[in-house]
């Protein structure tokens, strides 16, 4: 009994010997694998490639941090510079608006009589009233656009500039008149012209119509201004509706808008500028009544402010034309 418990445990000792042996020759590469990287380790005693993962998962909080609370520790000289002069121009426009309403306040105090000076979202919204107060009750200014189909690329581009300032001339004006561009598409080349050279034109107040101004209101209270007609114009009549023909024609082809509103039975009329002006003798013996919408409109404008034709004249016949006022030469 005893002989065989004692075989019974050396086989059970050779068989552990075995199994040991084994272990060691599998675990051997993988202990010295980690040898090899605990021999890189710093003094820390964590291995380099974790110290640098550490470096740089703590500079990505502190950037953060950076950005957080405004703070300059993980700048360089470069951003810090940067920084500090940017600083100096928020400083700057501070303290010059500071002093500039100081200055206002100022003046409010010894001229109590004067009106202060309104701002520009006061004078937008005054602007937009008088144009919408227009469409119900001022004067009505149509503009013929059904005859640009033959003009060139460089006449929509003038004929677009004349629209801009027309209707930045109704704007600045105490009694605008309410703008209705007429035959006038938004996929037309002449569409796509305005909106490129004028800011903010699909905001314009103004009506766009695709209809021509014969159809839009009755003939009877039409009347178009062309420089053909034999009818000099009086009055500036609130009821009545006045045409300007939208043409650029480099070519001067005549009586365009006269034709047309001759064969729609529609009243004519021209500028009294024979009336009121003289031709002026010049070096190139030129003289012309033809003028860009948004000198017409400047003359029609100001005779509704003054009720004066040389005034009005005066404002937009420019000495180009030839002509001077019948006063001047006296």
């Amino acid at each position: 009994m005893v002989n065989t418990v004692w075989l019974k445990e050396q086989r059970t000792k050779h068989m552990d010997w075995r199994l040991e042996g084994s272990t060691q020759k599998v675990e051997s590469p993988v202990l010295q694998g980690e040898a090899g990287i605990l021999e890189e380790t710093g003094e820390d005693g964590l291995p380099e490639g974790f110290q640098l993962l550490q470096i740089d998962a703590e500079g990505e909080c502190q950037e953060g941090e950076t950005l957080a609370t405004g703070s300059t520790a993980w700048c360089s000289k470069n951003v810090q510079r940067k920084q500090r002069h940017w600083e100096k121009i928020v400083a700057a426009k501070k303290s010059k608006r500071k002093q500039e309403k100081e200055r206002r306040k100022a003046n409010r105090a010894e001229n109590p009589g004067i009106c202060p000076q309104h701002s520009k979202r006061f004078l937008r919204a005054l602007t937009k009233e008088k144009l919408l107060e227009a469409k119900h009750s001022g004067p009505r200014l149509c503009i013929d656009l059904s005859m640009t189909h033959h003009m060139s690329k460089k006449e929509l581009s003038r004929l677009a500039g004349q629209i801009r300032r027309l209707y930045g001339s109704n704007k600045k004006a105490d009694r605008p008149f309410w703008i209705c561009l007429t035959g006038f598409t938004i996929d037309s080349p002449l569409y796509e012209e305005c909106v490129r050279m004028n800011d903010g034109f699909s905001s314009y107040l103004l009506d766009i119509k695709e209809e021509d101004c014969f159809s839009l209101f009755p003939l009877e209270t039409l009347v178009y201004l062309t420089p053909d007609s034999e009818h000099a114009l009086e009055d500036v009549d609130l009821n009545k509706v006045y045409i300007l023909g939208g043409l650029v024609d480099e070519s001067i082809q005549k009586k365009v808008t006269f034709q047309k509103a001759w064969e729609y039975s529609v009243k004519t009329a021209r500028l009294p500028i024979q009336e009121y002006m003289v031709r002026k003798q010049n070096g190139k013996n030129y003289h012309s009544e033809i003028l860009a919408i948004n000198q017409v409109f400047d003359i029609l404008s100001t005779y509704l402010e003054t009720r004066n034709w040389p005034e009005a004249l005066k404002k937009g016949v420019t000495s180009g034309k030839g002509y001077i006022l019948r006063n001047s030469v006296e």
